[in-house]
């Protein structure tokens, strides 16, 4: 009895900052205005994802300022000039969920479990990317400004 009541109270201790540690998220308009993790992205690290075709997969579909990478896409806006047409919070959301803003986007809801159809086995129950992934590349687009769109 008192090692069950040990390994309770070991479990909650374990699971009680977790809990406080995950913030919900919130959505204003075509925002999401507060970071997902409290601290700013790394923008190399998401550079590295974004043109990671197995990956951020995001050069399938978009192309951007990256002139080493061949067969870029050409379904889905430019990523270049990507932080002078849409805030952090209107840019975190499109990567989060992009459906919420666009219902009929086929880009994929990043950062989103529920509601999803046809989902792969390598990302069943976990996001396609972090929230310190979805930063990471939210710091790198956030540089990407007007003067380097063609």
């Amino acid at each position: 009895m008192r090692a069950a009541r040990f390994l309770v109270s070991l479990l909650l201790a374990m699971a009680i900052p977790a809990m406080a540690m995950a913030q919900a998220v919130v959505v204003t308009g075509d925002a999401v205005a507060q970071s997902l993790t409290g601290i700013p992205g790394d923008a190399a690290r998401g550079r590295a994802i974004i043109t990671d075709r197995q990956r951020g997969l995001c050069l399938l579909c978009h192309s951007g300022p990256f002139s080493e990478e061949p067969l870029q896409g050409n379904l889905a806006p430019s990523l270049a000039g990507a932080g002078s047409r849409w805030n952090e919070g209107q840019l975190r959301l499109r990567l989060m969920d992009n459906k919420r803003v666009n219902p009929e986007s086929i880009m994929p809801a990043y950062h989103r479990l529920e509601g999803l159809n046809r989902v792969g086995p390598a990302w069943r129950d976990k996001p396609i990317l972090s929230a310190a992934e979805i930063e990471d590349v939210l710091a790198f687009l956030m540089g990407l400004t007007a003067e380097q769109a063609p």
